[in-house]
């Protein structure tokens, strides 16, 4: 297994071993928070426009934003940006159906590999997503996935040939499920700053003070 936060080496997202698709996902409606988290403001943004940016910055492609509770109102951050935008219908069952919906969109590129974000995780770099790629794609490990608090989590590399696997999942179950099944064979880079995420009132006011 790959020795924690191993991989430094910035590399392109995809070569001779195939494309690495990215899912940029977006369908919740934010009920804990009680507004729309993707679109607060953030360093002279939205935590979605920055997330977008970030997500095109990594190199990889094709890119989809998967929307849900709101879809009309999040297409304006993606202005310019070359990110395909598509919505969950079933987004209200959780997770995994949000995974499926982008898994779909992709599918006609015959990804490598898929790279799983969010846009509720600020400090996400572009550096880190191409760490996680190179790691995955030098030691074609079933998945590679961000290390932080004690546990693994998104930004997650996952193969292609663990597509059938996500297509399993069902409800709230996420990449983290699989990841937990995985167990030693997955792949991690150390991002400790992945623990800030975004998801409650109080949450974002740390953020906005941390800068």
């Amino acid at each position: 297994m790959p020795e924690p936060g191993a991989s430094t080496r910035s590399a392109p997202a995809s070569d001779s071993l195939g494309p690495v698709a990215l899912l940029l996902l977006a369908a919740g409606a934010s009920t804990r928070m009680g507004r729309p988290k993707q679109l607060l403001p953030w360093r002279e943004s939205t935590l979605l426009r920055h997330a977008a940016e970030t997500a095109v910055a990594s190199g990889c492609a094709p890119i989809v934003l998967v929307t849900g509770a709101l879809h009309d109102e999040l297409l304006p951050e993606m202005a310019g940006l070359p990110i395909r935008a598509v919505r969950n219908a079933a987004w209200e069952s959780g997770m995994a159906s949000s995974l499926q919906t982008g898994l779909a969109a992709v599918a006609g590129a015959s990804p490598a590999a898929v790279l799983v974000m969010l846009t509720d995780q600020p400090l996400v770099t572009p550096a880190l997503l191409q760490q996680l790629v190179a790691l995955q794609q030098r030691t074609q490990a079933p998945a590679v996935a961000a290390a932080y608090a004690g546990t693994l989590g998104v930004p997650t590399v996952v193969s292609a040939r663990l597509f059938p696997e996500l297509l399993k999942l069902q409800g709230a179950q996420g990449a983290n499920r699989l990841l937990a099944e995985l167990g030693e064979t997955v792949g991690r880079v150390d991002f400790p700053a992945g623990l800030l995420d975004v998801d409650t009132p109080e949450q974002y006011a740390a953020l906005l003070a941390a800068g």
